[in-house]
């Protein structure tokens, strides 16, 4: 394709429709002005445990900086295979069924390239985190959206899937506990959205990074329910619940066709996720489920006082079953979802997320991370409060 000028494009067309991470937008807007509570980013506050980061800098001391297998240090995959066996009950094999990657965005990027042809569609279940619908453009497939319901929990029901599924359905992406709205999804609504899936031969890639973070219900997984192994890509890491966001260490499970598929692509992109960053995420998985567990506590106490602080000024919100994001409702205000966080920053430096950026039926919400100090949720609820006052007494 030639442009005016005669020259051939630069940019490949499918990139220069993509538009930029409304999530960062918001994070670079914050990041240049002062005193500002950041709700944005979905990122925990705690640092990474010290037994961690020592395992990592050992490893350097001793000498270990040398590429590891591509999928992974098989120490690192059995420990894996071991950690979901025992948490989730979904056994994997370790030395065919499992890839370590550069955090859990390159696994989904690679789960979708390794199963979807151009022109194949992928449901994206919404609101969503953002890089899915795009991961499928990228690949050449097609995103269609399907938009869950405040009244329905933000939760997928079998009607909304059975709609959506067309003959080029190739596969359902799914996030549960979900980012942004929190929503979990319990082992009986997994049991009816799995008879819809194999009733029309359908994968599903299940992202699972805040599998920890449930609070309510013991998280439950697609992989355990009989005969869905075989159709289920499961993404996961050690950003979230191990606060290990900047190690950009992940992994992805699926059977062993699909794993050697996706290993082909991790291959020729990436080679191996950080060997240091992999020396960590051993030693988490070794000795870290009791800091995960203080964590979990400290999210489930914030998570609590958030909503019912909410409630009290004034913005009604569902109770998240997990992660660590509340999904308000800002309808009341008058405002769209960017209008009120664009204002809400400038006004009182308190940074959210607008809804519009995680899918069509996220407008009319923000996303608030309630990963950050509980000193800091209070001065940002008061700030809120403000805002939601002076803009009340306007109408």
């Amino acid at each position: 394709m030639e442009s005016t000028t005669g020259r051939k494009q630069r940019l490949s067309q499918t990139v220069q429709h993509i538009k930029p991470s409304g999530i960062r937008r918001f994070f670079d807007m914050a990041s240049t002005m002062e005193d500002v509570i950041s709700l944005g980013v979905g990122e925990p506050d705690f640092v990474t445990p010290w037994n961690v980061r020592e395992a990592s800098i050992l490893s350097m001391e001793r000498g270990y900086t040398a590429y590891t297998a591509n999928a992974g240090m098989l120490e690192l995959r059995k420990e894996i295979a071991r950690y979901l066996e025992d948490r989730f009950d979904t056994p994997y094999n370790p030395e065919s069924e499992i890839v370590v990657t550069v955090g859990a965005s390159e696994a989904i990027d690679i789960a979708v390239r390794a199963i979807v042809d151009p022109g194949e569609e992928v449901i994206v279940v919404e609101p969503s985190f953002v890089s899915y619908a795009p991961i499928v453009s990228l690949a050449g497939g097609v995103p269609v959206s399907v938009q869950t319901k405040k009244e329905n929990g933000f939760k997928l029901t079998p009607a909304e899937l059975k709609e959506a599924i067309t003959p080029k359905t190739k596969a359902v992406i799914v996030c549960f506990p979900n980012n942004p709205t929190g929503t979990i999804l319990e082992e009986s609504e997994l049991l009816e959205l799995s008879a819809v899936i194999k009733e029309h031969d359908l994968m599903v890639i299940s992202d699972e990074i805040y599998a920890e973070l449930s609070y309510d219900t013991k998280h439950y997984s697609f992989p355990k329910i009989e005969g869905m192994k075989d159709r289920t890509i499961l993404i996961s890491g050690f950003s979230k619940a191990f606060a290990m966001t900047g190690w950009r260490v992940g992994y992805v499970c699926a059977p062993e066709d699909i794993s050697a598929a996706m290993l082909k692509i991790h291959q020729y992109t990436m080679m191996c996720a950080s060997t240091l960053a992999q020396f960590g995420a051993l030693e988490a998985l070794r000795d870290g489920q009791d800091d995960v567990k203080r964590m979990v506590i400290s999210y489930r106490q914030r998570r609590n006082y958030m909503i019912e602080a909410f409630k009290e000024i004034g913005l009604d919100c569902h109770v998240p079953g997990g992660a660590f994001y509340l999904f308000p409702s800002i309808q009341n205000t008058g405002l769209n979802s960017e209008e009120f966080a664009e204002q809400l920053l400038k006004e009182e430096q308190v940074a959210v997320v607008p809804g519009s950026v995680f899918g069509e039926g996220g407008e009319g919400y923000v996303r608030c991370s309630y990963a950050t100090s509980m000193d800091s949720l209070k001065t940002a609820v008061s700030r809120i409060e403000r805002f939601l006052s002076k803009r009340k007494a306007a109408q």
